[in-house]
């Protein structure tokens, strides 16, 4: 079943979120990709009735200003970005407004030396990957913790209109993040964007929105634990899988009866690890 509304075929899942009742209720206009409300409603609800700083870049027609005033309710703060001037008359409604380039490190300096430590930021700006990818390096130092970075419309990564696809769109700058994370495990190697990796604890890829939360506090370094319970001793079956394993016995054996010593493990990485990486190719073509 879906409805129809303004001339749009519109999920009816989304109808009945809180955050799109926050949209329709807002007086000025607005335009929104139908996916992104349940985007909204998963990770921002636990803002709700509370004392955040919320900053939105890209106001526009300022429809979205309302809509999460709406949506966050009377004590949140509401900070608008946009690189028009015109936004400025917003602030007569009780929206705090800057002026400046998204994709101007100089501008982010200023602003949070202004505004200080935010909640969350969510970028609906120029979508270029110069303005999303500045955006979010410059503003994660400054994310509190328990907060959030939102970018939407980071479709553009795919599109010829915004000089993709590139090696340095902003889809690829996002995906280093998936590293960043991982490279917190002792042993894995130190990622780009290595320098966020005390900051950004999870990334979320969603259609067309990346998001990335951030909390200090959880970004340690894993360690091994037990719980000192009572051991089998059961063996290690990873590798018992393997087809040619049988095989890889058989011919091990044959190397030691003729002064070979070779293990299982190094055996397994020269002649067995070639073989695995070629069946795996199917699945990234």
């Amino acid at each position: 079943m879906t409805i129809q509304f303004q001339n749009q075929t519109l999920n009816p899942l989304i109808a009945n979120l809180e955050i799109f009742k926050a949209y329709q209720q807002s007086p000025y206009l607005s335009l929104k990709h139908s996916a992104y409300f349940q985007v909204y409603e998963e990770l921002l609800s636990q803002y709700r009735g509370k004392s955040i700083t919320f900053v939105e870049v890209g106001v526009l027609n300022g429809g979205s200003l309302f809509m999460w005033r709406n949506f966050f309710g009377p004590q949140a703060r509401i900070i608008g970005i946009d690189f028009n001037p015109l936004a400025k008359r917003w602030e007569q409604d009780g929206f705090e407004i800057y002026i400046g380039s998204q994709s101007s490190s100089d501008f982010w300096k200023n602003f949070f030396s202004a505004v200080g430590p935010v909640d969350v930021l969510l970028d609906d700006g120029g979508h270029t990957n110069e303005q999303q990818i500045v955006t979010t390096h410059e503003a994660i130092p400054f994310i509190k913790d328990g907060g959030l970075l939102l970018v939407e419309d980071v479709h553009t990564s795919y599109f010829k209109d915004f000089g993709n696809p590139s090696k340095y769109s902003f889809i690829n700058y996002a995906k280093q993040f998936v590293d960043v994370v991982n490279s917190r495990f002792p042993g894995v190697q130190p990622a780009p964007q290595a320098r966020f990796k005390k900051a950004v604890y999870s990334v979320h890829f969603y259609d067309s929105i990346v998001g990335l939360s951030v909390d200090r506090t959880k970004c340690f370094t894993s360690s091994w634990t037990s719980n000192e319970g009572q051991t089998f001793e059961a063996e290690d079956y990873r590798h018992h899988d393997s087809a040619a394993r049988q095989l890889n016995q058989a011919l091990i054996k044959t190397f030691h009866k003729v002064g070979l010593k070779v293990s299982m493990g190094k055996f397994l990485k020269l002649v067995e690890a070639p073989l695995v990486k070629n069946r795996l190719k199917r699945f990234f073509k």
